[in-house]
């Protein structure tokens, strides 16, 4: 192994024979004439290992000792002491002032190799374990970052599986979409649904009964939202809104919202029947429209809700207005985008707030094929006890 050998020495001839010795066993000689010019040269280049005189004018070997051992960089470079003076003595002083090895003059030149060759075999186990240190620390800085980033990412998730289908959330977190919460303008089918008959029981029941009614009402539906990739805006109390073809356009968006809204249908009927579920006088009402909506982060600082806005989410809450307990309601217009799979019938032209004309609605009473209908109007009767 070739290694950079500092020579320090005041006597060019002392300088001239370590510096031929060491070349002979393949090293390079760097040769230095002062304790300064050592220093120096330290700062200047890598050196493995420091043969250093220690009686030497102005600057004496004991003090560039000192000097380099006070560089955190080179608190380990490997330093032999050569001197002509007692052994003893300059041992100590030499150990004090931060020496790893000695030799004692005239020079040895087995003593001399032989020292070289441990120190240096020292050095290199230094040198591997630094380099190993370094390379951990590299990783734990990776690993950390990976860390941060996933905890940020989880975080991300949480907030936006409080709008998002958990399906939809990865792949927004995954970098599949656009970021949704910067405004945007975009064509969504929205769903509106209202629990009819909830005024009534609120203004009976125990608190508790109706925020565990609610619970199992919030619930249920929420599953339903989840399965069909829903957007869910918001619960406002007793009812929803449910947007889809966005944060992630999605093929037949008025068919996915209609298909929604029957299984939300089914889930609430599935729900009253329960001996211990819903029950009273209550229906739930859906109203379904399509059209552009503008879309984005709604709120502030502490508090930010995914909403969108726009006459087509005016339209699917009037919809949802006129809708009796058990209907879904929708315009022509919507409906039309529905294909042919669907049940439906005509319930006349309706003056809806907001719009010039009077707007053809229908009820939607089912799929054709494979899909029981639902009844116009089914209302929920109270069970025994109740």
């Amino acid at each position: 192994m070739s290694a950079r050998i500092l020579v320090v020495d005041d006597v060019p001839d002392n300088v001239l024979l370590l510096s031929d010795l060491v070349s002979a066993q393949g090293h390079l000689p760097i040769p230095a004439r002062s304790g300064e010019e050592a220093l120096a040269t330290i700062r200047s280049r890598p050196v493995d290992v420091v043969l250093l005189d220690v009686v030497m004018p102005e600057m004496d070997g004991f003090e560039v000792c000192r000097a380099i051992r006070a560089d955190p960089k080179m608190a380990t470079l490997p330093i032999v002491m050569v001197t002509a003076l007692d052994p003893a003595q300059e041992r100590v002083k030499g150990l004090d002032a931060g020496a790893d090895d000695f030799l004692g003059k005239p020079i040895v030149v087995e003593e001399l190799l032989a020292r070289l060759r441990s120190l240096l075999r020292i050095k290199a186990l230094h040198d591997m374990v630094e380099a190993q240190r370094a390379e951990l620390a590299a990783w734990n800085a990776t690993l950390q970052s990976r860390v941060d980033e996933q905890v940020e990412q989880i975080e991300q998730l949480s907030r936006l599986k409080r709008f998002f289908s958990p399906k939809l959330a990865e792949l927004i977190v995954a970098g599949g979409v656009d970021d949704p919460l910067r405004s945007h303008r975009c064509e969504v089918a929205v769903v509106f649904a209202d629990l009819r008959g909830f005024t009534s029981f609120a203004a009976t029941a125990e608190p508790e009964e109706m925020m565990g009614t609610l619970r199992e009402f919030h619930h249920a539906m929420g599953r339903v939202i989840t399965n069909h990739d829903g957007t869910l805006e918001r619960f406002t109390g007793d009812g929803m809104m449910v947007f889809f073809n966005d944060p992630v356009p999605v093929a037949d968006p008025v068919g996915r919202a209609i298909r929604m809204a029957l299984d939300m249908q089914r889930a609430f009927q599935a729900l009253s029947g329960r001996g211990d579920g819903i029950g009273f006088e209550l229906g739930l009402a859906i109203g379904i429209a399509h059209g552009m909506a503008t879309i984005g982060a709604i709120g502030f600082e502490e508090r930010i809700d995914y909403g969108a806005i726009g006459l087509v989410t005016n339209l699917a809450a009037r919809m949802c207005d006129e809708a009796r307990a058990g209907e879904i309601l929708a315009d022509e217009a919507t409906l039309s985008r529905a294909g042919a799979g669907l049940d439906s019938e005509s319930i006349g032209r309706f003056s809806i707030k907001g719009f010039p004309r009077p707007i053809a609605v229908f009820r939607v009473k089912g799929e054709r094929v494979g899909a029981a209908q639902l009844a116009p109007s089914a209302e929920i009767s109270r069970r025994p006890g109740h």
